[in-house]
């Protein structure tokens, strides 16, 4: 359950626009074929099921004898419109039928045998009478993919141009009563920092970082989302996050998953979760590094509390804040960052 409530929460606006494409595909159908049907009118005789095409047949013979009026039975039976000849089909039914009947319908046949008779229409085939449905189907999944998209182009568009007013807000929310510690003074300063807090009940968690030059050159994109929840019932109780990183210059967006005591402990939690990234404990002052061909992005733990329940102690974090530095590695740099620094012992 918690694998799925996590692919969900990793993939759901693509699960949300699948979801209401699918939705609005079958709305659409239902509507077609229930609500507002096609309905059908102007048929010809030769359309119509074989018993009553019979007996509308031998009724216009039985009219044309009376009256002897040729073309208004050749307008009752629209004669132009039949596939095969009329008068095959004439003669066919008089041999099915006797009596007077099949008198008419042999007086009717010779009629219309006398006559030149126009070319028979050619009935448009399934197909031909399909191409306006499937001209409609096809130009909503052209639109809805269209909008998929156009979605998807907008939201990266966004993070690239507001990646401050993002970072801003994060840090807003989240003000730490504690000044912020400097990096290391042996590295050069990041040029860029952000810093993020979870706290529990935030089960949205999963902000956002763009990472870009003075010069505003786009070099990729950087953030933290929930990896994985225990237990049942609202709020989440989230015991792993994982942090990533982008690099547009690479092909590969490297991830780490931040976990808690509890699940560092727990192999087969901790063997599930590897497949999301290397595994790292939780620790107050601890520090991950994530590298890719270009970027060096340094992850801090600067405040950890655990949550407090029925659940196994720290198993969940109630409050979490991270700081993130970001550094450009020169051209053919190899990173002397440590993969993991775990906090100063006292």
């Amino acid at each position: 359950m918690n694998s799925l409530l996590n692919f969900y929460n990793t993939h759901k606006t693509k699960i949300i626009f699948v979801s209401g494409a699918i939705f609005g595909l079958l709305l659409g159908l239902l509507a077609a074929w229930m609500v507002w049907p096609t309905s059908y009118y102007n048929a010809t005789p030769s359309m119509l099921r074989q018993d009553f095409r019979d007996d509308y047949v031998a009724w216009v013979a039985e009219e044309f004898v009376a009256s002897g009026d040729l073309e208004q039975a050749r307008a009752r039976l629209g004669v132009e419109f039949w596939r095969e000849s009329p008068t095959a089909a004439l003669e066919d039914l008089a041999q099915r039928r006797g009596g007077d009947e099949a008198a008419n319908l042999q007086a009717l046949a010779q009629a219309l045998g006398e006559e030149t008779l126009p070319e028979p229409t050619e009935q448009p085939s399934l197909f031909q009478r399909a191409q306006p449905v499937l001209l409609v189907c096809g130009a909503g999944l052209v639109a809805a993919a269209l909008a998929g998209l156009l979605y998807l182009a907008i939201s990266r568009l966004r993070r690239r141009r507001e990646p401050r007013a993002v970072s801003e807000r994060a840090v807003a929310s989240h003000v730490m009563a504690e000044p912020t510690v400097a990096w290391e003074e042996e590295m050069a300063p990041p040029i860029l920092q952000f810093k993020t807090t979870y706290t529990l009940g935030d089960d949205f968690y999963d902000p956002s970082f763009s990472i870009e030059r003075e010069s505003g050159d786009f070099m990729g994109e950087c953030g933290v989302g929930i990896s994985e929840a225990i237990g049942v019932g609202d709020p989440k109780k989230v015991t792993a996050l994982e942090v990533w990183l982008f690099d547009k210059n690479d092909i590969r967006t490297v991830t780490k998953v931040l976990m808690s005591e509890f699940a560092f402990q727990d192999e087969a939690l901790q063997a599930r979760l590897a497949g999301k990234g290397e595994p790292v404990r939780a620790q107050p002052g601890a520090v991950l590094a994530l590298e890719t061909a270009t970027l060096v992005l340094r992850a801090r733990v600067v405040e950890l509390e655990y949550g407090q329940g029925q659940l196994p102690p720290n198993s969940f974090f109630q409050r979490l804040t991270l700081e993130l530095g970001i550094w450009l590695k020169s051209e053919g740099e190899a990173s002397t960052v440590p993969d993991f620094a775990t906090p100063p012992t006292p």
